[in-house]
């Protein structure tokens, strides 16, 4: 399959300025109907598939998925600096989706239609591949796609209005993709679930490819965007972790993505063996058409709030709503479906407040980050959200599947009260848990509208030349084109830790370097450690991996992005040993980061 084609002349308009045009908006939303489609049997329909149809062995499946997220989250921050970084003639964003969507839906569909003389370790070999490969190409499209979304619409409310479209064609696509599988077997009569499967996959990945290929008609990007200057991968990870507002939303997003994966990947699970229905696929393909049904119904209501009372108080009243319900989960007793039915209806009413929200929320804190240091850089902030929670969402993924094979879950069989419990206890009270501390966190999220409007004001003061004060600290910040010298010799020191400088003041230049190797040694010495470990622990693949091989797997994730990190930072680490900065600019850059 090629590429998806660009429209040049489309890409060659003048930045829309007015509001956007429910068209646009439309075409641009109109996408995550596919790629929700596509989440689902992702993320709770494959598991069991590979488990109860193709056979492959569960934590075989569970490592796999460990693996392949570990790589995922290691593309992102890439990809989003990548795409920031992109300069042609058809924009940043729009040649990435073209070069991302093609393959994606190809290896979305031999994902779900694996070769019928697989099963067993070879059936996990071919998931592991295939799911490693559909999240790298997913990765090479949604992040562009996302930022795109957070430069396309700038005030405050069209924002939550742009995203809500969105979320109203994600949650159509949940809600079909939902009961797709009972369509097909329960009322066309197919009962061969691996042709099910591939039917589904099949048309949900063209779906992409077409609605794909209308945004990238119809939808232009920001004309005074394409060409803005960008900045170096490493110091800008440093100046995102400084901007207060994306810490609160980036700490709270990691909290709440520990348990994020779990209701999907657990519900099949639920219903089959804990509440002990007939038909349980039907009955799942309720529950989740009631719960992303009220959730779509909900979007409306959600916007009004958003607009009436503020984002932030909207993300906690969703939130608390959600947590009451699903803690309720492990209390349920068998066979009582029409509790559960009523409990799923409670929990959707709060399930698409974080498509239409969060993004928006996260949109505002790149306009901070474009008021303090002059850049846009909405796919290196995309990137940075996705990345560390995506990490600890590998637990959340694999963990549950590699507790059940360790507890004694057996493929279509009555399962053991420890089974039982097991899943009680991560459907229903972890996530309720870590979801009322990612609340605490975001108590702490300063940009309300008015705060918004000024850093918008902000923005076009620095236009002219004019210092502005900060809305949020109050400390007066100059145009960034009048600190042009002094902010580019400040990106290049944020390529080193404060204590790394400090060595520098103390012991001159050359130790810069000598620290960076140090880092990436170590960095590397943790990567083989965890990778001696998750082999320890699985000593042949006829052996399924428990728990601590998932997190070896996740730890040795970490420790790769963390090695590639520091090994970026080699060639900064040499220029400095050459240069002449003196002493009192660098204890000046240390003075600045302190007080951000």
């Amino acid at each position: 399959m090629s590429a998806l084609p660009l429209d040049t002349t489309t890409l060659a308009a003048a930045e829309p300025e007015e509001a956007l045009t429910p068209g646009r908006m439309l075409a641009y939303g109109a996408p995550g109907f596919a790629g929700a489609a596509m989440a689902i049997p992702i993320g709770i329909l494959m598991p069991r598939f590979y488990s109860d149809v193709v056979l492959a062995p569960l934590g075989t499946i569970a490592l796999a998925m460990a693996i392949a997220r570990s790589l995922d989250a290691l593309t992102d921050p890439l990809m989003g600096w990548i795409s920031d970084r992109t300069r042609s003639r058809w924009g940043r964003r729009k040649p990435w989706i073209a070069l991302g969507v093609p393959p994606c839906a190809v290896i979305f569909y031999l994902l779900f239609a694996p070769p019928e003389s697989l099963s067993g370790q070879p059936a996990g070999i071919w998931f592991g591949v295939t799911f490693a490969l559909y999240y790298l190409f997913h990765t090479i499209y949604q992040i562009p796609h996302g930022a795109l979304g957070a430069e396309l619409a700038l005030d405050y409310n069209e924002r939550s209005r742009l995203f809500g479209v969105q979320s109203l064609f994600i949650l159509v696509g949940v809600m079909v993709a939902a009961v797709a599988p009972a369509v097909l077997q329960d009322g066309l009569g197919m009962e061969n679930e691996r042709q099910v499967y591939a039917l589904i996959a099949g048309a949900f990945a063209a779906a992409l490819v077409i609605l794909y290929s209308v945004l990238l008609r119809y939808v232009p990007e920001r004309a005074d965007f394409k060409d803005r200057e960008s900045n170096p991968l490493v110091p800008g990870v440093r100046r995102a972790l400084r901007n207060r507002p994306f810490r609160v939303l980036f700490i709270a997003g990691i909290i709440g993505s520990v348990p994020a994966a779990i209701p999907g990947i657990l519900a099949p699970y639920y219903t089959t063996y804990v509440l002990g229905v007939e038909n349980p696929d039907t009955w799942l393909g309720l529950l989740l058409i009631v719960y992303f049904g009220t959730g779509l119904l909900a979007v409306p209501m959600w916007m009004w709030l958003a607009r009436r009372h503020g984002k932030l108080w909207t993300i906690i009243l969703s939130s608390s709503i959600g947590i009451v319900g699903g803690s309720t989960l492990f209390f349920i007793p068998p066979q009582a479906v029409e509790l559960v039915v009523a409990i799923f209806f409670l929990m959707g009413i709060s399930s698409s407040t974080g498509l239409v929200i969060l993004p928006s929320m996260g949109a505002d804190v790149i306009d901070y980050d474009e008021f303090l240091t002059g850049k846009r850089r909405e796919a290196q902030f995309g990137s940075f959200w996705a990345i560390m929670p995506k990490f600890v969402a590998i637990p959340g993924a694999a963990v549950p599947l590699a507790i059940l094979s360790w507890v004694g879950y057996v493929p279509n069989q009555v399962q053991s009260p420890e089974v039982v419990l097991s899943i009680r206890l991560m459907l229903g009270v972890f996530p309720a848990a870590f979801n009322i501390a990612a609340i605490v966190v975001l108590l702490r999220y300063p940009i309300s509208q008015i705060v918004h409007e000024k850093i918008r004001a902000g923005i076009r003061a620095h236009t002219e030349g004019e210092e502005f004060a900060d809305p949020i600290t109050g400390s007066l910040v100059a145009a960034p084109h009048l600190r042009a010298v002094d902010d580019e010799i400040g990106w290049f020191l944020d390529s080193f830790s404060p204590r790394e400088l400090k060595r520098v003041i103390r012991k001159g230049a050359a130790n810069a370097r000598l620290d960076v190797l140090l880092a990436a040694a170590v960095s590397l010495a943790f990567t083989a450690g965890a990778i001696a470990t998750a082999f320890a622990t699985v000593p042949d693949l006829s052996h399924e991996p428990g728990p601590a091989t998932v997190f070896a797997v996740v730890a040795a994730g970490l420790g790769i992005t963390a090695t590639v990190f520091h090994l970026l930072r080699l060639a900064p680490a040499q220029k400095l040993a050459a240069s002449d900065i003196p002493a009192e600019r660098i204890r000046a850059h240390l003075a600045d980061t302190a007080a951000g």
